[in-house]
């Protein structure tokens, strides 16, 4: 649980479907056991008393069965924003972006890695997941959602973020987030595939960004 200003970020657990090669939670996900419901329960009420927004945020939260009962438990509490952080794959089935939304959540935040399948395939090393997140961003605007993207710089994707924030205008998300990758966890393992240079960022990163303010497109 972190208080940051008026929003708590509450970590469910470290379950994936991805396995990201930058992945700040390394092996997390075999070492460390998901939070029970009744305990998750018990941590939203502490909460509330501190913010009035929520992010759930893992690991991936829509693997966890018990999702919506989560979300709607933090609705009942009186949280105001409810966001569901994400790799966005499990969206690309419109029927679990409604049981979501009418359980109360109203902001979703899905990772976008690269510009192609074939580069976000190989940062999440997870077959098809491309066409599943794009298709997951393409619901949840057509369901009127809010969608602020997260994407992670790479030495892979660096030289393509600009490519990729003209992908995350035509999808039409409300904001878009360029995270440069943390050396620890995967990417601290495998740093020197990973961390690309500070300093070569800088044009990328400005061309990307200001793709978005031309646009009219929240970024930063």
């Amino acid at each position: 649980l972190a208080v940051v200003g008026d929003r708590v970020d509450l970590k469910l657990g470290f379950s994936c479907n991805n396995r990201c090669r930058f992945c700040v939670q390394g092996d997390k996900r075999f070492r460390v056991g998901d939070l029970e419901t009744d305990e998750l329960e018990r941590r939203l009420a502490e909460a509330r008393a501190h913010a009035d927004s929520l992010v759930f945020t893992g690991g991936e939260v829509t693997l966890r069965p018990d999702l919506a009962r989560l979300v709607a438990h933090a609705r009942d509490l009186g949280f105001a924003r409810i966001q569901i952080q994400t790799n966005g794959r499990v969206f690309a089935y419109r029927k679990k972006c409604e049981e979501l939304i009418a359980a109360g959540a109203n902001e979703f935040s899905p990772a976008l890695h690269g510009h192609t399948a074939e580069l976000h395939d190989y940062l999440t090393r997870a077959d098809k997941s491309f066409a599943q997140t794009v298709r997951g961003i393409r619901n949840l605007k057509a369901l009127g959602q809010p969608v602020i993207t997260n994407s992670v710089i790479t030495r892979s994707n660096l030289r393509h973020l600009p490519d990729l924030a003209r992908l995350l205008i035509r999808l039409r998300v409300d904001q878009f987030q360029l995270a440069f990758v943390h050396p620890v966890g995967t990417a601290g393992t495998d740093f020197h595939r990973v961390v690309p240079r500070l300093s070569l960022a800088a044009a990328p990163v400005s061309e990307a960004l200001d793709a978005g303010v031309a646009a009219g497109v929240r970024c930063m």
